[in-house]
C-alpha cells in the first residue's frame, strides 16, 4: 500500500470527537514509512481540521463527500459544486416536507435555526441514549456548532440570490425514516445529485462527481499511485466508493453491516483505535 485514505467520524475519530494517541502514531509511523496519508470526510475542510491539528497530523483533505480536496498546504485542488437549480429543487422539497437542512458553501455553512438543530439532535440522542440526562444531551448537541462554523438567516432563499456562491452539499436530517426514504425516492433518479448518508437519520446531496472515490482516485493519480496501492477505512454510505475502488477496503467494527459486507477487511471499532489496528495489520504485510 501506497496511500491510506481514512474517513473522520465513526472511524479515525472516536465518541468523543477526537484522533487517539494510538491512531496518531501510526500514522505518523506510516508516513514515516514513505505511504502517503488522507483523509476524506463529509465534513467541511473548518471541521475537518480542527481534530488533525489537535494531534499535530498534517495531510490533504477529501472534503463534503468529495466536492472539495484541499492539499496539505491549504491549497483548493479541485471542487465539484452542485448545479444551483437542482440544489434549488432539493432545498424546496425537504423545507415543504419539513425536514432540517444545512447547506455547506463556498461562503461556509447556512441553516435557518440553531434551536430546530439542536432539538433535531436531542432527539436523535435521546433516542440512542435514553439514561442520559438532558443537559449532557444538550451539551452533546451543542458540539455541532463548535464543530461547524454556521451561520444562521432567515431563509436558504436568499443564498440561490448570491450570484458567485456555491452550493457544495445539503445535509438533510429526520427522524422521520419514511420522510427521508421518500426523498431519495424523489430524487434517485436525477442525473445532477448523488445520494449518500453518513447515519441513519441524514441524508447528503452531492454533485454526482463529488463523491470520496473519484475525489481520491484523481488525487492518487496526481500522486502518480494506482487505486490498488490505496487502503481505505470507514464506517458508512458516504465511505462506500472509496471502500469499493480500493485496492484494500478496510470497514470499522463500529460500520453498518452493509459495509462490512462489501469490505474485505473489518477491523476493530472507532473507540478501540481500529485505524491504527488496521494499519499495524497492514504494514505486517510489507
Amino acid at each position: 500500500m501506497k496511500l491510506i485514505a481514512t474517513d473522520l467520524d465513526g472511524t479515525l475519530l472516536n465518541a468523543k470527537g477526537q484522533v487517539s494517541l494510538e491512531n496518531a502514531r501510526a500514522i505518523k509511523r506510516a508516513i514515516d514509512l514513505g505511504i502517503k496519508v488522507v483523509v476524506a470526510t463529509g465534513r467541511s475542510y473548518g471541521a475537518a481540521s480542527k481534530p488533525l491539528k489537535e494531534v499535530e497530523l498534517i495531510a490533504p483533505v477529501i472534503c463534503l463527500n468529495g466536492a472539495n480536496t484541499y492539499s496539505e498546504k491549504m491549497e483548493l485542488l479541485r471542487e465539484a459544486p452542485l448545479d444551483k437549480a437542482t440544489a434549488r429543487e432539493v432545498q424546496l422539497r425537504c423545507e415543504q416536507e419539513g425536514i432540517y437542512i444545512e447547506l455547506f458553501t463556498s461562503d461556509g455553512v447556512y441553516s435557518t435555526s440553531r434551536e430546530k438543530f439542536i432539538q433535531v439532535m436531542i432527539d436523535i440522542l435521546q433516542t440512542a441514549n435514553p439514561d442520559m440526562s438532558e443537559e449532557d444531551i444538550r451539551r452533546d448537541a451543542e458540539k455541532r456548532f463548535q464543530n461547524e462554523d454556521v451561520h444562521f438567516i432567515e431563509s436558504h432563499d436568499e443564498l440561490f440570490e448570491r450570484e458567485f456562491l456555491q452550493i457544495h452539499k445539503i445535509l438533510a436530517f429526520s427522524l422521520d425514516n419514511k420522510k427521508l426514504k421518500d426523498l431519495h425516492s424523489i430524487f434517485d433518479s436525477n442525473p445532477g445529485l448523488a445520494i449518500t448518508s453518513s447515519g441513519e437519520v441524514n441524508l447528503e446531496f452531492n454533485h454526482p462527481d463529488a463523491q470520496k472515490g473519484i475525489a481520491l482516485e484523481e488525487l492518487a493519480k496526481n500522486m502518480g499511485i494506482e487505486m490498488k496501492d490505496v487502503m481505505t477505512l470507514g464506517d458508512n454510505f458516504n465511505d462506500v466508493s472509496m471502500l469499493k475502488m480500493a485496492g484494500r477496503g478496510v470497514a470499522m467494527g463500529n460500520a453498518v453491516e452493509e459495509i462490512k459486507a462489501l469490505c474485505q477487511y473489518t477491523t476493530k471499532s472507532n473507540d478501540e483505535h481500529g485505524v491504527a489496528y488496521a494499519i499495524e495489520e497492514m504494514l505486517k504485510e510489507l
